[in-house]
């Protein structure tokens, strides 16, 4: 490996937010390991980065064989990890009221949002404790739903607040071994997921209205602004939204 590569691992990146993240980094001249469930969507994303950029690792990040297994080909072919941006995340059936959510429905959100942030930031730890020069950064995708609900969203705001008490927990354990961990909670970027906002949303006095959306471009050169920072330096929490989206004073 040079010296001067920085390696990246970043989830949920065949589409999306981790699509965006993943080119940015590899624009900056990261290597990026791509991780997601989708083998043709991250040979997408792979084709749009410069050639030798980006390397495909097909995972399902609520699995821990998947996970143990996509650190150790990390460390494997790089030696090394500088950054996990865990990103992976799921919204679950879309405007279901708290008593006609199924336990299925609810245990697959937790399985990502949940299990599946705190496996790939548990890998990560280990690896970048072990390593030589040790430390590394961790950055989890938040959402503004860590801080204020949507209606009908009861699993995947209680796994975004989750993912809060987590980002905590990696930044005090990891300050002996030089590991920073942060947390980007992010408001109505234009993905797949979002995609909804534009025809409108359940909103919290009953009515349905049309959003305001930001480019997910927006969020990965924040991301990357995180990612860039010595390791004494620590964003702890990024809120990035888009401007006019009903965020500040919900409900």
């Amino acid at each position: 490996m040079n010296a001067e590569q920085r390696i990246a691992v970043v989830t949920g990146a065949g589409s999306g937010i981790g699509r965006a993240v993943a080119l940015t980094l590899a624009g900056a001249g990261w290597t990026v390991a791509l991780a997601g469930r989708r083998a043709s969507a991250l040979e997408e994303t792979a084709a749009a980065a410069a050639p030798g950029a980006a390397v495909c690792l097909p995972t399902d990040v609520s699995a821990p064989d998947g996970v143990a297994a996509l650190f150790a080909s990390v460390r494997d072919r790089f030696g090394r990890l500088d950054l996990l941006f865990n990103n992976a995340g799921t919204f679950g059936p879309r405007s279901t009221p708290v008593e006609d959510l199924a336990y299925e429905d609810w245990r697959a959100v937790v399985d990502v949002n949940l299990t599946g942030t705190f496996l790939c930031a548990q890998a990560a730890y280990r690896l970048m404790k072990e390593q030589d020069p040790q430390g590394g950064r961790i950055i989890n995708n938040g959402s503004v739903s860590a801080h204020a609900p949507r209606p009908h969203s009861i699993a995947y705001t209680a796994t975004k607040h989750a993912v809060t008490g987590l980002t905590k927990s990696l930044s005090l354990d990891g300050r002996p071994y030089r590991i920073a961990c942060g947390q980007i909670d992010i408001g109505n970027a234009a993905t797949d997921m979002t995609e909804r906002m534009s025809t409108g949303i359940l909103q919290a006095n009953g009515e349905t209205a049309a959003e305001p959306v930001m480019a997910a471009d927006d969020v990965a050169r924040t991301v990357l602004h995180m990612a860039e920072l010595p390791l004494e330096a620590n964003v702890q929490f990024a809120t990035v939204l888009a401007t006019a989206m009903p965020y500040v004073g919900r409900g």
